[in-house]
C-alpha cells in the first residue's frame, strides 16, 4: 500500500469529520502489512490528526491507534487537545486512560513525555479538574478521602519538602486505571511533575472561583506557577516542531 496515499486519505477523512473511516483505513493497513507499517504512517501523521482519532476512544473496543501510539506522539496530541474546548474533559480522560493504562504500556514513560512538553502540566491539570479537592487531600494526607483533610492546602515549599514521602497506600488499593491510579503514579514516581500539575490545578481552581474563562486562568494566578520556566515546562526544539502553527490552527 502506498503510505503517502494512505496518509492523504486519512487526513482527508478526518477533515471531512469521518473519524471512523479514518481509523478504519489505518486498521486496514495494520491488518494487511502489520503493526510496523502502521507505526511508520503514525510517525508521519501530524499530532492533530492522531488526536482526532484517539480522542474518540470507545472503551467498548480496543483502538489499534491507542495501542501503538508512542509516548512522544501521544504527548504532542495531549497538549493540543485543549483546543477542542471540551469543558467536560470526557474525551481527554478517556483518551489518556486508554493509553496510559494499556496492557503493554509504561505509564511513567507516557507521563514523562507529557511533562516534558510545554503545556503538559496544564493538560494533566485538566485531566484532574473534576477531582481537585480529592487530589489536594491526597497531596496533604496520602489518602483520597477529603474527610481526612483539614481544608488547608499544603504550601508549595512543603510539597517539595515532602515530595519523596513514603506512600500511605499501596498502588493495588487504587488500581482503578483512572484518576486515582494516575495521581498515585505521578506523586510517587514523578513527584516533580505531580507538584507542577497540582500548582497549575490550583491556579485553574482560583480562576474558576473568580468566574474567569479558560483564557484568563493563568493570569489569575499569583505568580507562583511558572511552568514555562521549569525544566519540564520547556519543550525541546524537536517537541516545538511538533506543535507548529499549522497543527494548532487546524483543529
Amino acid at each position: 500500500m502506498n503510505h503517502l496515499a494512505l496518509i492523504a486519505k486519512t487526513q482527508s477523512l478526518i477533515a471531512a469529520g469521518d473519524i471512523v473511516g479514518a481509523e478504519s483505513a489505518l486498521v486496514e493497513l495494520a491488518d494487511a502489512e502489520g503493526d510496523g507499517a502502521l507505526l511508520v504512517v503514525l510517525e508521519q501523521l501530524p499530532a492533530k490528526d492522531i488526536l482526532a482519532v484517539m480522542r474518540e476512544y470507545d472503551d467498548s473496543k480496543e483502538s489499534v491507534i491507542n495501542l501503538l501510539v508512542s509516548p512522544a506522539q501521544f504527548a504532542r496530541a495531549v497538549v493540543i487537545e485543549k483546543q477542542y474546548k471540551d469543558l467536560s474533559r470526557t474525551h481527554l480522560r478517556g483518551m489518556v486512560n486508554s493509553v496510559i493504562f494499556r496492557s503493554d504500556g509504561d505509564p511513567v514513560a507516557f507521563l514523562t513525555a507529557i511533562g516534558d512538553l510545554e503545556g503538559g502540566s496544564e493538560a494533566l491539570a485538566d485531566y484532574f479538574a473534576e477531582r481537585w479537592s480529592r487530589v489536594e487531600a491526597f497531596a496533604r494526607t496520602g489518602h483520597f478521602e477529603t474527610m481526612e483533610d483539614d481544608g488547608d492546602m499544603v504550601s508549595e515549599a512543603d510539597l517539595y519538602a515532602n515530595a519523596y514521602a513514603k506512600a500511605r497506600l499501596d498502588e493495588d488499593e487504587v488500581a482503578d486505571q483512572d484518576w486515582m491510579q494516575m495521581a498515585y503514579i505521578l506523586r510517587y514516581q514523578l513527584p516533580d511533575l505531580f507538584i507542577e500539575m497540582l500548582l497549575v490545578l490550583r491556579a485553574k481552581a482560583r480562576a474558576h472561583d473568580l468566574g474567569l474563562g479558560e483564557e484568563d486562568e493563568m493570569e489569575a494566578d499569583d505568580g507562583k506557577v511558572e511552568t514555562g520556566d521549569t525544566d519540564r515546562g520547556k519543550a525541546t526544539p524537536a517537541a516545538r516542531e511538533g506543535l507548529d502553527a499549522d497543527e494548532e490552527s487546524a483543529i
